[in-house]
């Protein structure tokens, strides 16, 4: 988890496909392999679960509005579908 902290999700014209849900499809896969490779290293972590979650919380809260799917920044400030 420690690898998505302040990914920013920028829809292209309000529209959730880019990039949000193709990231979230390879972050799927990469959850499922990272709960095995955490089940075969159980007794080896240096980084609790908790403490990324509270670095989570705490990046989303840094983060500036922009980046939270509204649409207003990123990708989605710069690149607009040509009509």
């Amino acid at each position: 988890m420690e690898h998505h902290l302040g990914l920013t999700c920028d829809p292209i014209n309000g529209l959730v496909q880019i990039p949000c849900i193709e990231r979230n499809a390879v972050a799927a896969m990469r959850a499922i392999n990272a709960l095995s490779l955490a089940n075969f290293l159980s007794n080896t972590r240096k980084i609790s679960f908790d403490l990324v979650v509270q670095t989570m919380y705490e990046t989303g809260l840094d983060m500036s509005s922009r980046y939270r799917e509204t649409a207003e920044g990123g990708l989605a400030k710069l690149y607009k579908i040509k009509v």
